[in-house]
């Protein structure tokens, strides 16, 4: 395994988080305009914790995600002080915690805190697990000309290339197909 579960399951949450800045749904181009809409992203991850759900709490977590999505793409030295960063300023002091059908895991804040922080430090140390474990690389932007989705890549052999947020892998399937039928096609001049 590459991940913890824990880890794993942060990283998913957190590509998923910054997916929504490219549009999720097909009739907007941002999938966390209202209080609402955050509030099924976090039902959908199954992110526990108290909210506001004030007009104030959704900027703050928007503005977390443009950050978190120039992190997902970054380079060694740019991670690591993004990650601290983020620890710094929600003041994480590290704990372990059982909840919600969860086994133990970490969680850098308490219960309590801001739910911007709370995130925050979830994907600050998933990042930091990354980090530490030389995997980075795992953390990719989609290949398609046409997205500008991130994805996480499990795969054994590394190969994942397209996002899930689409049919993305099968666009460029197509595409690619189509091309070569076209090359194929042409009469040798």
């Amino acid at each position: 395994m590459t991940f913890t579960h824990d880890t794993e399951v942060a990283l998913k949450t957190l590509a998923a988080f910054i997916n929504t800045g490219i549009g999720t749904r097909p009739d907007r181009a941002d999938g966390l305009l209202t209080t609402g809409d955050l509030d099924d992203f976090l039902a959908e991850q199954r992110f526990s914790g108290p909210r506001t759900r004030t007009a104030g709490e959704l900027r703050a977590v928007r503005h977390l995600r443009t950050r978190l999505q120039r992190l997902w793409t970054a380079d060694e030295e740019q991670v690591a002080d993004g990650v601290n960063q983020l620890l710094r300023n929600a003041r994480a002091l590290p704990r372990v915690v059982r909840h919600d059908g969860w086994s133990w895991h970490l969680h850098c804040t308490s219960a309590a805190a801001p739910l911007e922080d709370r995130m925050a430090t979830e994907a600050a140390m998933a990042l930091a697990d990354a980090l530490r474990g030389g995997e980075l690389d795992r953390l990719r932007a989609c290949a398609s000309p046409d997205c500008s989705a991130v994805l996480l890549d499990l795969t054994r052999n590394r190969s994942k290339r397209y996002c899930d947020t689409g049919n993305c892998a099968n666009r460029e399937h197509v595409r690619s197909y189509r091309t070569r039928q076209a090359t194929r096609q042409k009469p040798a001049g």
